[in-house]
């Protein structure tokens, strides 16, 4: 087995990839306090406003299972959410025993002024690279996202 403080070869890119996402989650958490929010409540939000990028419906049932809760514990989220005025709960058209969640207006505002500015930065960044690596790039982040996910789903599994 490989030594895991080694620097060579993978190790520094997970190394440098950690330190991104503890400064990102850095972030967040100062969003989150300015506003009142649970870490749970901005990933709530972050998972809301992805899947709506996608054109994917948000349940109450597909947040429990993208956040790993509870049905209760979903629900006292939601309530936290609805009462600040980040989400609305509304009965889907189609079905009216499903209810649809979605992010309001005023959230939208309130996350494009924290994180406005450190989106142009990136995309600034971004676009500093080739079409090639950034296809690269793009293909090293979905293998990551995979392999923490199934590392997630093994300790799950686990019991850890």
């Amino acid at each position: 087995m490989a030594d895991p403080d080694s620097r060579d070869g993978g190790h520094t890119i997970v190394h440098q990839l950690r330190a991104l996402t503890v400064q990102l989650d850095l972030l967040g958490s100062r969003f989150a306090q300015r506003h009142d929010l649970h870490a749970t409540d901005l990933r709530a939000l972050i998972g809301l406003l992805d899947n709506e990028r996608a054109g994917t419906p948000s349940t109450p049932g597909w947040l429990a299972g993208h956040l790993h809760l509870n049905a209760a514990s979903v629900t006292a989220l939601l309530d936290r959410m609805t009462e600040a005025g980040y989400v609305q709960r509304d009965r889907d058209t189609r079905d009216r025993r499903r209810v649809i969640l979605t992010v309001t207006p005023e959230a939208k505002e309130l996350g494009l002024e924290f994180f406005g500015p450190l989106i142009s930065q990136a995309v600034s960044a971004i676009d500093t690279f080739s079409p090639d690596q950034i296809e690269t790039i793009s293909e090293f982040l979905v293998t990551m996202t995979d392999a923490v996910d199934t590392a997630h789903t093994e300790q799950a599994e686990a019991g850890s």
